[in-house]
């Protein structure tokens, strides 16, 4: 927003919007889903570690989080069980990650959450903050994306003005498209994103 001629796009991916209005969505979808599933268990953890709409959110509730989500289908990716077997041990994989980078991405990760930044982003309405930019935005979000809420992602996406926007649905994606789609990725950076085009962009 402050430099938009440093950019040639915004592309939003699994786009943060309202994080702890997010939290409450997607702990609504968990219950329903362990509900129709019934897992008593889970139900029972959930019922006793509801998320607050004040930060910080309550330990037993971000203790609890990871495993509900990856558990629903609603975490990092939809098909993922766990964040060591999904993301951590193929994230030493990276062949374009040198040791060190893939030494202080995990780093970085557990950092984050004991940052002053780690609730402020919480509490934090991007609607209200940014509200325009000056160069072409795109939001890619999976369906089952409840890490940064979906609904949530498609509201901001309306409410924020860009001189091109393009929102793209992966059906088959949670929170990490550019892992579980990649191939509907690199064709919407390749036709729309690098083109400065919203061709391929979900229809309203």
């Amino acid at each position: 927003a402050r430099a938009p001629e440093l950019y040639h796009a915004y592309i939003g991916m699994g786009q943060i919007s309202y994080q702890i209005k997010s939290e409450q969505l997607a702990y609504a979808y968990a219950l329903e889903y362990y509900q129709k599933n019934d897992n008593a268990d889970m139900i029972k953890k959930l019922e006793a570690a509801p998320p607050t709409l004040t930060v910080p959110l309550p330990a037993a509730y971000d203790s609890l989080r990871d495993t509900y989500m990856h558990g629903a289908g609603i975490g990092t990716t939809h098909e993922m069980d766990s964040v060591v077997t999904g993301i951590f041990l193929p994230s030493w994989q990276f062949r374009e990650y040198t040791l060190g980078e893939k030494i202080n991405l995990w780093r970085g990760k557990i950092a984050s959450r004991k940052s002053g930044l780690w609730d402020k982003m919480q509490a934090t309405d991007m609607s209200q903050v940014v509200t325009e930019l000056e160069i072409p935005v795109y939001f890619f979000h999976g369906a089952y994306d409840y890490t940064c809420a979906y609904p949530l992602a498609k509201e901001y996406f309306e409410k924020l003005n860009a001189p091109v926007k393009g929102f793209y649905t992966f059906e088959n994606s949670a929170h990490s498209p550019i892992f579980e789609e990649p191939e509907k990725v690199l064709k919407v950076l390749a036709k729309d994103v690098l083109a400065g085009t919203n061709n391929l962009a979900d229809k309203k």
